[in-house]
């Protein structure tokens, strides 16, 4: 059975938030590498990429998110990640990304309601 996909833009009190549901691996990055360029594309330096409800990332997702990390500090911004998941939150540890990107688990530690 083939889990749901979805991501969502919103902004909330002036912060843009990037709501991701289900798995983000090779077939998924794509929307989400798209949807991340467009928000930063409007001028937004600083996003809120909500992964509260993300069950699985690999490899390919993890270059995205360096990807717009990047784009977002080129611009003066940060891109905060909200992960709750322990075993989301391992996967940044085992990488050492969690010294990278400055982790969250929950929207409001990042100003977003």
């Amino acid at each position: 059975m083939e889990q749901e996909f979805r991501i969502e833009e919103r902004v909330d009190e002036g912060v843009p938030v990037i709501t991701v549901v289900g798995e983000i691996d090779v077939a998924t990055a794509p929307q989400l590498r798209e949807s991340l360029h467009r928000v930063i594309a409007q001028g937004q330096s600083t996003v809120v990429l909500d992964m509260l409800a993300v069950t699985f990332l690999d490899s390919t997702a993890l270059g995205v998110l360096v990807g717009g990390l990047k784009r977002c500090r080129e611009l003066g911004g940060e891109l905060h990640v909200v992960v709750a998941d322990a075993r989301i939150r391992k996967i940044f540890e085992i990488t050492g990304l969690n010294k990278v990107f400055p982790l969250a688990a929950a929207l409001t530690e990042v100003g977003a309601p």
